[in-house]
């Protein structure tokens, strides 16, 4: 099995601590203009999901966009990838990497022997411990605002190991709490995407 846990991608998330999720923002303008402003102000990892028609689109323009500026290197990879076909299409779209909501295993594992880091979701410790088993870069801990950070710190006891990624939920007032109870990183969508300029920028900040 291929470990893809020490490779570039996998220490860029727990440096920057931050994937900045992209679900539908239209038109594909304010997009741009969002994921600017963003890694203007810091942020380095963001994930286009694909469950629209123009994911992979999207995905490759925020790939362009990002690879003109000079502050890189920046990271960019396809969320709500369920399935083999929505594997394919973030492989051909040139995905970093690739994150599910939930556990495929035979996708993980497709996932990993070719080479790009995977990051299936999970809420309940068999369902980790498997994804972790079965070669998951990290593991999204999805929903998180239904378990808390709590149970972030309670499985490190009998799962030391297992770095995890808490998603749906996260937003500036309980970030600090995922990340103290030994989350690797967060996923912060919507909270992103509605707040304001400053509002952005001091979530971004938070985490440094």
């Amino acid at each position: 099995m291929i470990d893809l846990r020490g490779g570039p991608i996998a220490e860029a998330v727990r440096r920057h601590r931050l994937i900045v999720v992209l679900r539908r923002v239209e038109p594909r303008d304010r997009l741009l203009t969002l994921v600017t402003e963003l890694a203007d102000a810091g942020v380095r990892i963001f994930e286009v999901t694909f469950d629209s028609d123009h994911g992979a689109d999207d995905l490759a323009a925020v790939r362009e966009l990002l690879a003109a500026r000079p502050d890189g290197p920046f990271f960019v990879g396809a969320g709500t990838v369920i399935g083999p076909g929505r594997l394919a299409a973030a492989r051909r779209a040139g995905a970093d990497f690739a994150v599910a909501p939930l556990l495929e295993l035979e996708l993980v594992r497709e996932a990993v022997a070719s080479g790009l880091p995977f990051v299936p979701g999970a809420l309940t410790p068999t369902e980790i411990a498997r994804a972790w088993e079965a070669g998951a870069t990290f593991v999204k801990l999805f929903p998180a605002s239904a378990v808390g950070p709590s149970f972030v710190r309670e499985l490190h006891g009998p799962m030391p190991d297992v770095q995890l990624i808490p998603t749906g939920g996260i937003d500036g007032s309980n970030t600090a709490a995922f990340l103290e109870a030994g989350a690797a990183a967060v996923g912060i969508g919507g909270a992103l995407v509605r707040a304001t300029p400053d509002e952005r920028r001091a979530i971004v900040e938070g985490l440094r």
